[in-house]
């Protein structure tokens, strides 16, 4: 027998706030997969830690899915603490929809997220915050000290955090510490897919953020296990690629593609001359040479490129006229009076 359960979609933020509740100032966004052992001992810390703050708060704990007890749990909090709100995937879609989930749904003015594993420690929250006050549009966790194994955990990691810093332009120390702070306009503005949680301080430099970055405590795993293996550094590489590429050529392929294209045809087109030369000049024979095969796809790849381009613009255009999407952000106007 196959139980059919009907339930409701949350309220999002802009939601919540039509609806005249009460926007709090912090919203915590906490993504949970598998984690029914760690969830009790999270909510006993995190409430203690952002009491302290003496600010109002809410927290977003998103189910990525979770095959164990871990959505019973969450919905007993939520019942007894209304500042704890649950959103519950089909099923697991991975961490970077998570974040995603919380950032649409969060109405707080700063947006903090935290791994509900227990490693990262709530009591670093209210550092976030006073780094935020100084005027930083986002604050990324450096765990310093990580209490985690060097080999396929820590190496991968410092690899991928020196390339992702080169590539990118903004340098922070560790890239994969999940507690960050972020101003909400941020994050509102920035679209999630594949595994880019990771990027997004690099993606929200395109906006023009200050970013910091501040040495945060790191605890060793209590319970269960870890959900991420030494694979996650190729998956990593991929997604560099694609966030160097929306950040430098996002709103300009042509300039990418077309310039691969006139290099490949230009290179192919030399390459023609010299066979065209050697063979009207010399009377050699040029049929069986390589080169001729190696001029030619030059060529055609040339004029692919080129295509690519230019469907890449039509795409660009298509996105951002049909849905009125500004290629800036403002970060303030003042009008004289």
């Amino acid at each position: 027998m196959v139980e059919t359960v009907t339930t409701r979609e949350p309220m999002s933020g802009a939601a919540l706030r039509r609806a005249g509740a009460p926007a709090p100032q912090l919203s915590v966004v906490v993504p949970v997969y598998n984690e029914e052992e760690s969830i009790p001992h999270l909510h006993q810390r995190l409430t203690a830690e952002l009491e302290k703050l003496g600010i109002t708060y809410e927290i977003i704990a998103v189910d990525d899915g979770s095959r164990d007890r871990s959505f019973s749990l969450l919905s007993d909090l939520a019942r007894h603490d209304r500042r704890w709100r649950v959103v519950r995937f089909r099923r697991n879609f991975g961490q970077t929809a998570a974040f995603s989930a919380g950032f649409d749904r969060a109405r707080g003015d700063v947006v903090v997220t935290i791994d509900a594993d227990l490693q990262n420690d709530p009591a670093d929250i209210g550092a976030l915050l006073e780094k935020i006050g100084e005027g930083y549009d986002v604050v990324s966790g450096w765990r310093e000290r990580r209490q985690d194994p060097f080999l396929n955990r820590r190496l991968p990691s410092m690899i991928a955090n020196r390339l992702i810093s080169w590539a990118t332009g903004v340098y922070l120390h560790d890239y994969g510490c999940s507690l960050k702070a972020y101003r909400l306009d941020v994050v509102r503005g920035i679209r999630l897919y594949g595994e880019l949680h990771r990027f997004i301080p690099a993606i929200a430099s395109w906006q023009g953020v200050a970013v910091a970055e501040l040495p945060v405590h790191h605890e060793a795993r209590r319970f269960g296990k870890s959900k991420y293996g030494i694979s996650r550094t190729v998956r990593v590489v991929l997604d560099l690629l694609t966030v160097r590429f929306l950040l430098s050529y996002g709103t300009r392929p042509m300039q990418i593609f077309g310039l691969l294209g006139l290099l490949a045809s230009s290179l192919g087109v030399a390459i023609g001359a010299y066979l065209s030369w050697i063979k009207l000049v010399y009377g050699a024979a040029i049929a069986d040479r390589p080169l001729l095969l190696l001029a030619v796809l030059l060529i055609v790849l040339g004029v692919q490129f080129v295509s690519l381009g230019l469907i890449g613009e039509l795409i660009v255009r298509t996105y951002y006229e049909t849905q009125a999407k500004p290629i800036y952000v403002v970060r303030e106007e003042l009008n004289g009076a």
